[in-house]
């Protein structure tokens, strides 16, 4: 289903900071490099070949903290698969996400490089917003609020 889009040609003049769009489904994401919780970088290179599912939450969201049980439960079973999974934290405080991310169990990787990301996946403003990029680098769909658990771990399929 296609949905009717506002040109953005329309909101001229295009504010300075809206430098990046966001990528079209279809399109090939042009990953930035981004900074995990637990210091490692993550960037194309973790993607190559690889599809992603890439979540953007927080840990106020008591929708988020439903909808990352069932991604936790996605990225258990993408182990061994060419999926990654990647928690996109909205958060300004790394050490109150990696509590949370504990307490919860969480074990896929978290950023908090939501600027970097939200540029070039969804200048949405909703969370939970998950967004699904195919092995060849290509955002497939984005998907506003939170998700029920068989529909998240139907992206395995990304990894076919």
């Amino acid at each position: 289903m296609r949905r009717r889009q506002l040109s953005v040609a329309a909101l001229a003049p295009w504010p300075w900071w809206a430098k990046a769009s966001p990528t079209e489904p279809g399109s090939k994401v042009s990953w930035p490099e981004v900074k995990l919780l637990d210091g490692r970088s993550f960037g194309p290179t973790q993607l190559d070949g690889r599809a992603a599912v890439v979540v953007f939450w927080s840990t106020t969201c008591p929708f988020c903290r439903r909808h990352n049980q069932h991604l936790e439960k996605l990225h258990r079973a993408a182990t061994g698969k060419p999926l990654i999974v990647l928690g996109v934290a909205r958060d300004r405080d790394p050490a109150a996400v990696q509590r949370y991310a504990a307490a919860q169990g969480y074990s896929f990787p978290i950023t908090m490089d939501y600027a970097a990301l939200s540029a070039v996946l969804s200048k949405r403003n909703v969370i939970p917003l998950t967004m699904t990029i195919d092995r060849q680098g290509r955002l497939k769909q984005v998907f506003p609020g939170e998700m029920f658990e068989e529909d998240l771990l139907e992206m395995l399929q990304l990894a076919a």
